[in-house]
């Protein structure tokens, strides 16, 4: 261990980033299959079908994700565990609520009489509801530092009404590579008014973040950290310009360009998080506890990091053979 330096550091520092890695790929990867779910209700009774068959394949994978990055924060920041959650109790109860009813209705819509399935469909959207707004809810809540302010709170409502429309349009970007004919071209509409919800709610985070405090405004505006940092908003700018020009490009649909949209708003997901990541570290609980501070012994992670080098690479590894295994268009459902 001598070799890689001071264990309490990179110890910490490894599981900080493996478990960032988890949490991003979940937003992106469940995002999608959110989004889908969000925009149930503007499909009719067939597209319905194929949106489901359009993620059916992916979103057990998918939610992995989460539980690897709350299974990472538990065994590795035990102190940071458990004030998030207890901060957070409310929103992520009724995350758990609206994902275990978004499992449930998967399941029996397709089971269920013609006469109910639109019952299973809203409880599909109501369930991508849930969770999406909880989501952003506590994306606002962990930007203004885990308080329950009025200030804090309305912020909060703010981020989840923006990542709510944001992962409708990540899944309105997946439709328009997964689908084609007269559902892919609703996709393009759908994604034309979803995506003000992603800029609108990487603007708002971006501008109140270095308010947070003097620490990360520091980190944003002082020289030479500004020269650092200027390239991300510059890319971002780049990308949101990219994805109206070919999502407009689109409504001419060449198909060798649907994937495009997915792929620019992935790196635009990617590069709001970084911006997040370099803003808060080295702090796991905003401006009240390091990553080193919570840390667990390193002798307890450098085992539970052993383990962790057997876990990812299966999880990575079954994540993607499913998306092979299933690539191409999504098809209706056939029931016997």
């Amino acid at each position: 261990m001598e070799m890689f330096g001071d264990p309490a550091i990179w110890l910490p520092w490894t599981f900080a980033a493996l478990m960032g890695l988890s949490i991003l790929i979940y937003v992106i990867l469940d995002g999608f299959d959110l989004g889908v779910g969000l925009l149930m209700p503007l499909a009719d009774d067939l597209e319905k079908d194929r949106l489901v068959a359009s993620i059916g394949p992916f979103w057990d994978a998918n939610e992995t994700w989460l539980v690897l990055a709350i299974g990472l924060l538990l065994v590795a920041f035990p102190p940071a565990h458990g004030i998030i959650l207890t901060s957070l109790y409310l929103p992520v109860f009724i995350m758990l609520v609206g994902l275990i009813l978004r499992g449930v209705s998967f399941e029996f819509r397709a089971k269920a009489p013609l006469s109910q399935k639109p019952r299973w469909n809203a409880a599909f959207f109501a369930g991508s509801l849930m969770a999406s707004m909880s989501q952003g809810f506590m994306l606002g809540m962990y930007v203004m530092g885990l308080t329950w302010t009025v200030s804090h709170v309305a912020f909060a409502l703010l981020t989840a009404v923006f990542l709510t429309v944001g992962y409708s349009f990540i899944g309105a970007a997946w439709l328009i590579a997964k689908t084609d004919g007269a559902l892919q071209m609703h996709a393009v509409r759908w994604a034309k008014g979803g995506i003000w919800g992603l800029i609108l709610g990487i603007g708002a985070i971006s501008l109140a973040t270095p308010f947070v405090s003097p620490r990360i405004f520091d980190k944003w505006f002082s020289l030479p950290e500004f020269l650092y940092l200027s390239p991300m908003p510059i890319l971002s700018g780049a990308l949101v310009v990219y994805l109206w020009w070919q999502i407009n490009q689109l409504a001419k649909v060449q198909d060798r360009m649907t994937w495009g949209p997915f792929v620019a708003a992935m790196a635009l997901f990617a590069l709001a998080f970084a911006g997040m990541a370099y803003s808060f570290y080295p702090y796991v609980v905003p401006e009240q506890i390091t990553i080193y501070e919570a840390a667990a012994a390193p002798e307890s992670l450098f085992i539970i990091l052993l383990g962790t080098l057997f876990v990812l690479p299966a999880i990575l590894g079954y994540t993607v053979l499913s998306y092979y295994i299933f690539r191409g268009k999504a098809t209706e459902l056939r029931y016997d």
